[in-house]
């Protein structure tokens, strides 16, 4: 297809602008088409810098239509300091206003929206992910006030500050857990949580950051060790076009996602990486993709998101690798990873129970 006509459809296809057969033909053709499916994520890029070039534009010319108007008004004057200087005027000025604003719930949330957009721009995902957690976490309690986070007792002190990291796996059911470096950055201590709500006291035994992967062993006397994992960790390539699923923590609880491999390199032709065109966003980062067999093929690497619905994963086998120089650094360290699957024969609601005890997530304490 003419390069031309290709951007063109591809727009079509991302602007919703194509009837169900146009749309149907054009995914098979993704699928099928590496390059195709490149072009639509880098177009997709593009579309969406532009979209929020658009914005701001507009919010700048918003904001100082607003400034001039209240400054003609005479309801603000003009502050010839710092700019620190300048909101702290309007800030001394108007709080009152503010303060009546907050207590109307609607209000306050678009106002809250409006800040973080205007003075945090490019806020990094995370903390925005972060925040919604931490709003969910509150209502939750407020609603079910008799609710333990943990059966047995409480382990994070009440009024810790804690970032909602991303998603981690056992490879080694003594209590060793594989998940993406940058999601531990900066930590102090560093807790994990079950699909049950259980939280386990974890530490940080081995980081490989040009991998960006990292080993969490968890150090909890209330952790019970399963008898073996479910799925195996592969060392083999895997096909194009071929179907992957993930598991993980994009919210408080676990979230299944399905896709396929578009791509047998990552960002940039990176050949530790595959790109996968799955739905995830970087609660998911540190989590599994197992193919159809049950066999963890690549560790979800959501930091490094291009468009929506394509991301990377570090390839399978470093993690063996990882191993075999955590071994050689530190021989106490003796962990064990299976390359059996007993996934194989079951179909996918079978596989994800069998596997979702086995996904943790992590919560970070920073320094």
């Amino acid at each position: 297809m003419d390069q031309i006509l290709l951007l063109e459809a591809a727009e079509r296809y991302l602007r919703g602008e194509m009837n169900p057969e146009e749309k149907r033909l054009f995914e098979e053709m993704r699928k099928n088409n590496p390059e195709v499916d490149q072009l639509v994520v880098e177009h997709q890029f593009f579309l969406e810098e532009m979209d929020r070039y658009g914005e701001i534009k507009r919010f700048k010319a918003t904001l100082y239509d607003t400034h001039h108007t209240l400054q003609e008004n005479g309801e603000i004057k003009e502050v010839t300091s710092s700019s620190k200087g300048k909101i702290a005027y309007l800030w001394n000025r108007y709080r009152r206003v503010v303060a009546v604003a907050a207590s109307i719930a609607g209000i306050t949330a678009l106002l809250i929206s409006g800040l973080t957009l205007m003075i945090t721009p490019k806020a990094p995902i995370q903390d925005i992910e972060a925040l919604k957690r931490q709003v969910n976490l509150l209502e939750k309690r407020t609603n079910t006030q008799d609710r333990q986070i943990n059966d047995v007792r409480k382990k994070i002190e009440p009024g810790t500050a804690i970032k909602f990291g991303g998603t981690s796996f056992l490879v080694d059911p003594k209590g060793y857990l594989v998940t993406s470096a940058h999601v531990i950055q900066g930590a102090s201590r560093i807790f994990l949580q079950n699909s049950k709500g259980q939280d386990f006291h974890a530490e940080i035994i081995y980081t490989d950051e040009q991998k960006d992967l990292a080993i969490l062993k968890i150090d909890d006397e209330d952790y019970r060790q399963p008898s073996a994992l479910p799925y195996g960790i592969s060392k083999s390539s895997t096909d194009l076009a071929e179907s992957v699923f993930t598991l993980g923590y994009p919210k408080d609880e676990i979230v299944y996602g399905e896709g396929y491999l578009s791509a047998k390199t990552g960002l940039k032709g990176d050949t530790m990486a595959y790109q996968i065109s799955i739905a995830a966003n970087p609660g998911n980062s540190g989590g599994p993709i197992l193919n159809e067999k049950g066999e963890v093929i690549g560790i979800l690497n959501a930091r490094q998101t291009a468009a929506e619905g394509v991301v990377f994963a570090v390839k399978a086998r470093n993690i063996v690798r990882m191993i075999d120089e955590l071994k050689k650094k530190d021989s106490s360290q003796q962990i064990k990873i299976s390359r059996n699957t007993t996934l194989q024969n079951l179909d996918r609601v079978q596989q994800v129970k069998k596997i979702t005890d086995c996904i943790y997530m992590v919560k970070v304490v920073l320094k």
